[in-house]
C-alpha cells in the first residue's frame, strides 16, 4: 500500500485523515505513527512531509487560514458587507471543524511557521479591513469588528461544543438554522440585511 502514495497526495491524505480523527476525537487523538497506520503506510513516511505531529497540526490551521481568507476576500470582493463576513466565518467553521479547532489553538502550533504566520496573517487582514466597511455606521469601527469577531467566534465555538443546543438558548430562536442565529445576532450590532421584496412590490 505505501507504494500506492507519491510525496504530492501523501501529504493531503495525512491532513485529511488528521482532520477526520480530530473532528471525532480532538488534537490529542493521532500521532504520527497511528497515521501512517491508518493509511498504510510507513511509520517514518508523515515526518517525511511535516517532521511532526506539532507539524501536521500547523499544516492543517494554515490551509484553515487560507481557505478563511479566500472566503472573506470573496465576500468582500462582492460587497456582501461585514455582517455577511461574519456568516462566511460561521459557515467556514461547521463546514470545517477540525482545522477551525486548532487554527485557535496556539499551544498545539509551531508559532514560527512561515507558512501558517502568512495563513493567519492574510485572514486577520481580511477581518481588518471590517474597519473601512464599518467606518459610516458605526462610532467605533476597530471595537466594532473586535465585537463582531467575538460574536461570530463565539457562535461558531457554541455550535460546535454542541453548548448553543445543550443550553437551550437555540430553541429560544425557534428552527433558525445557524447561518440565521448568524445573522440575527450579529445584526444586533451592524443592522440585519433588508429582507428581499415580496412579489407584490417588486
Amino acid at each position: 500500500m505505501a507504494d500506492g502514495y507519491h510525496h504530492g497526495n501523501l501529504r493531503a491524505a495525512v491532513l485529511a485523515r488528521a482532520a477526520e480523527v480530530i473532528e471525532q476525537e480532538g488534537p490529542y487523538a493521532f500521532s504520527l505513527r497511528s497515521l501512517a497506520a491508518d493509511l498504510g503506510v510507513s511509520h517514518t513516511a508523515p515526518r517525511y512531509h511535516f517532521g511532526s505531529r506539532e507539524g501536521v497540526l500547523s499544516a492543517l490551521a494554515t490551509d484553515g487560514f487560507t481557505e478563511l481568507a479566500r472566503r472573506l476576500a470573496a465576500n468582500r470582493e462582492a460587497e456582501g458587507g461585514f455582517l455577511e463576513s461574519g456568516v462566511e466565518y460561521v459557515r467556514f467553521a461547521m463546514e470545517h471543524p477540525a482545522h477551525f479547532q486548532v487554527m485557535f489553538a496556539p499551544s498545539l502550533l509551531d508559532q514560527d511557521d512561515p507558512a501558517l504566520s502568512a495563513a493567519r496573517g492574510a485572514a486577520f487582514g481580511e477581518l481588518r479591513s471590517g474597519v473601512a466597511s464599518l467606518a459610516d455606521g458605526v462610532e467605533d469601527p476597530a471595537a466594532g469588528v473586535v465585537a463582531g469577531w467575538s460574536i461570530v467566534h463565539g457562535i461558531a465555538t457554541l455550535a460546535l461544543t454542541g453548548n448553543l443546543d445543550s443550553s437551550g438558548v437555540r430553541a429560544l430562536l425557534g428552527d433558525a438554522d445557524l447561518l440565521a442565529v448568524t445573522r440575527r445576532s450579529a445584526g444586533l450590532l451592524f443592522g440585519s440585511p433588508e429582507p428581499p421584496p415580496s412579489p407584490a412590490q417588486e
